[in-house]
């Protein structure tokens, strides 16, 4: 692929613009041309897959949390720690990916991610204490975490001029496969003799089939190399069709936009990992059986698989997104506030706006593709973005965890997570204003 380390590699900054442009930068400006029909298809498959691996080793715990702390002898604190590690290592894991994206691709570095994950999940069901199941964990976590930050840096290299689709299509195929380890993990792990171990091993399997597609594509990039090389040493170049856009500055951090992205991106992340980490355990304490309480996330979560698609193609038309931000945390309100009241009764619409509330994700993936021109500046600022996000969210699933065993019920935890979502639509709005990194910088 012609485009992809030239966008990675910094360029100079000789001339700042003065002229707001929201829309992203083609890499293909740089090159002349575009990806290949059959990289184009490779990738679109890769995406997919990846997305589908990207949240069921933490659901489908979810699921089985109950199970998990009763064979692990885990206390509800202790279950409150381990629903935080997902937040702890996408955050610290996930600031390394722009370094490890600039010196092996960020395809190669996704294909690595999805083989970290199959590894962590085939280990874990072999764990046979807390620290083993936490270290198996961690190592998928890890792989997680880099795919988590370079999905929008893949997207804006290869398919610039198509970031609503291609962020839809991703974020659908995320949502798919939350929902699907959600739904499906207690009805396999029946099925396949009952131990909690075979529910969570089984998706391994999936995690193996998302590192082939990346595969051909560490070829790709060497023939780039190989291409690049040449050039050098015959003293030529292909002259760029249009002056590269200048890369925002190191210190993305003097950036009011990219701190309203990260504190937007935690607050929605600590809704989601609450949810994925404690929902089932909510209606189990209502009254629903457990099968049932598992559904209930799955509806929850399979809610983002056509919104996750129609919403990024929608704020990709708006040039202020805040008022998609505020309707969905409305939406969020509203559910938490039903599972107050009347948790098992209004049980699944509880879920559904639920659902609709967690499609501030891709909504915040969409935001970080837009907030730079360039594909330099959407890798430091999706990792920034996640990074600072992901450590806003690590006390939350802890602290409900805290708040339930002590308390001895939800009202605390739930007037918790309904507060969550008031800075949560405000920071969101400062942070979907029509302007780009670059343009405060």
């Amino acid at each position: 692929m012609s485009d992809e380390p030239k966008t990675l590699d910094p360029a100079p900054a000789t001339t700042r613009s003065s002229t707001p442009s929201p829309a992203p930068a083609a890499p293909a400006a740089s090159t002349g041309s575009g990806p290949g029909p059959w990289v184009a298809r490779l990738v679109v498959v890769g995406l997919a897959l990846a997305a589908l691996n990207l949240r069921p080793a933490i659901t489908s715990l979810g699921a089985l949390l109950e199970e998990v702390r009763e064979g692990l002898h885990m206390s509800g604190s202790v279950a409150g720690v381990l629903t935080s590690v997902p937040p702890l290592c996408f955050a610290i894991f996930g600031i390394t990916a722009p370094r490890l994206a600039r010196r092996f691709g960020p395809a190669a570095v996704v294909g690595a991610g999805m083989a970290a994950i199959f590894a962590g999940l085939a280990i874990r069901p072999f764990a046979s204490g807390t620290a083993g199941f936490l270290a198996a964990s961690a190592l998928a976590l890890m792989g997680i975490a880099v795919s988590n930050v370079l999905m929008p840096v893949i997207v804006k290299r290869y398919f610039p001029d198509r970031m609503g689709t291609m962020t839809g299509l991703y974020s659908m195929a995320l949502a798919l496969g939350t929902s699907l380890a959600a739904a499906a993990t207690v009805p396999m792990t029946e099925a396949l003799g009952g131990s909690w171990r075979t529910g969570l091993g089984v998706w391994a399997v999936l995690a193996a089939l998302a590192v082939l597609p990346w595969l051909p594509l560490l070829r790709d990039r060497d023939r780039d190399r190989a291409g690049k090389s040449r050039a050098a040493d015959a003293g030529t170049a292909a002259p760029p069709a249009e002056p590269a856009p200048a890369e925002p500055p190191v210190r993305i951090t003097r950036s009011r936009t990219a701190w309203a992205l990260g504190v937007f991106f935690g607050l929605q992340a600590t809704g989601a990992y609450i949810t994925m980490g404690w929902m089932p355990q909510i209606f189990r304490d209502a009254g629903v059986p457990a099968s049932t309480a598992g559904v209930l996330l799955a509806v929850t979560m399979v809610m983002g698989v056509p919104l996750a698609f129609v919403i990024p193609r929608l704020a990709t038309r708006m040039r202020n997104q805040g008022p998609i931000v505020v309707a969905l945390g409305l939406c969020g309100v509203t559910g938490y506030l039903g599972l107050f009241f009347a948790p098992a009764a209004g049980a699944w619409a509880w879920a559904v706006l639920l659902g609709v509330s967690n499609c501030s994700f891709p909504l915040a993936l969409t935001m970080i593709g837009m907030r730079s021109r360039t594909g330099a500046g959407v890798v430091r600022l999706s990792a920034f973005a996640q990074s600072v996000g992901y450590l806003i969210s690590i006390p939350g699933p802890l602290v409900v965890g805290v708040l339930y065993q002590h308390s001895g019920g939800w009202d605390l935890p739930l007037a918790l997570m309904a507060g969550l979502l008031i800075p949560q639509m405000i920071v969101g709005t400062l942070a979907g204003r029509d302007r780009t990194v670059e343009d405060e910088l």
